[in-house]
């Protein structure tokens, strides 16, 4: 195969469709904008117009904020990380932080941290190091004879 042999397969460009070219070729004339009025100009933007009535988006009332502190933490399953044990990924001799499940797969980025919650079962013997975890995951590591360390802020205020 060349260089110039190259060349896309048959069917996968479709030549424009040239309109406004006589009223013969069947797009000619008002070239498939109907007939006057303002959508039948160029330069036309409207969205989000309703014909002078006060538009949804003005009618409506604004609700909220978004609170710009907020800590963003990247929430792990106890059952995601038995079956992360079970594979062979995660050592629970030691203990398990972000940083180990990040090295495991278990998660992608560590962000402001992780928040442990207790769907799934969870069978093996893990101490954790996490930044923030739910009542009923923390009673089903202690009674799988693990332990559970909350750091930094979220000890403070828990």
């Amino acid at each position: 195969m060349k260089l110039n042999e190259v060349k896309d397969n048959e069917g996968a460009l479709k030549s424009r469709k040239r309109v406004g070219r006589g009223i013969g070729s069947g797009t000619g004339k008002t070239g498939g904008r109907g007939v006057k009025g303002q959508k039948a100009r160029s330069g036309v933007a409207i969205n989000g117009f309703e014909g002078g009535q006060m538009p949804i988006y003005r009618r409506l009332p604004k609700r909220g904020f978004t609170n710009i502190f907020a800590a963003d933490y990247v929430i792990v399953s106890l059952g995601r990380v038995q079956q992360a044990v079970d594979a062979g990924k995660l050592d629970v001799s030691k203990t398990v932080d972000a940083a180990a499940l990040k090295a495991a797969g278990v998660i992608r980025r560590i962000k402001d941290g992780v928040r442990l919650l207790s769907d799934g079962e969870l069978t093996a013997k893990i101490s954790f190091e996490v930044s923030g975890v739910s009542k009923p995951a923390v009673e089903k590591v202690e009674k799988a004879g693990g332990s559970v360390k909350i750091l930094g802020e979220a000890a403070a205020a828990e």
